[in-house]
């Protein structure tokens, strides 16, 4: 069994995306804001994490410079996993404008993250997502101590969480075969 320190990202900054014009997954380019470097930075003194075994991050840029923060600080090493990335809320990868995403979250969760029946959505369905997120927490669960660096919608696929602050850590003791958690919708 692992101990993991999920940590959400620190508080990104969209307007260098905005300012390119970058819809869709590109949104998911945008660096951490002053204050979210800050929030990072707190995190990575967490007397906790100066022992893990490890840092696994999500690709996107927020999470992975949330996490070479951390790295910097506790001198352990990055891995990047691609599945660590967060929830998809439009698998066309074309929304435009944040409120456009804020309507396709509205949807998930009033749907619990299930399709209605005979109809799919242009969300990533809850048992798509919880089935990424566990296949890289098993490749991982024989560890002593990981570091999560990933998203809220990530972490609470593992833990029971309602809200999550940027930079927060939550920890997990987590074993391959780990019933589901219940999923917070707030």
């Amino acid at each position: 069994m692992a101990q993991f320190y999920l940590v959400r990202h620190g508080q990104p900054d969209y307007s260098p995306c905005d300012e390119r014009g970058y819809i869709g997954h590109g949104k998911d380019l945008a660096p951490l804001s002053k204050e979210g470097i800050a929030q990072a930075l707190a995190t990575a003194l967490d007397p906790r994490l100066k022992s893990a075994d490890i840092i696994l991050s999500s690709p996107y840029t927020r999470a992975l410079q949330t996490a070479a923060i951390i790295s910097q600080k506790t001198n352990i090493d990055i891995t990047v996993e691609m599945d660590l990335h967060e929830w998809m809320p439009d698998l066309t990868f074309q929304y435009r404008v944040f409120e456009e995403c804020l309507d396709l979250t509205k949807d998930f969760n009033n749907h619990k993250g299930i399709y209605p029946n005979g109809e799919t959505r242009r969300w990533e369905d809850l048992n798509s997502l919880r089935s990424r997120v566990k296949k890289v927490a098993d490749k991982y669960a024989n560890c002593n101590k990981v570091i999560m660096v990933c998203h809220e919608m990530v972490i609470r696929t593992l833990t029971y969480a309602e809200r999550i602050a940027p930079g927060e850590i939550i920890e997990c003791h987590y074993e391959i075969g780990k019933s589901d958690e219940l999923y917070s919708f707030a």
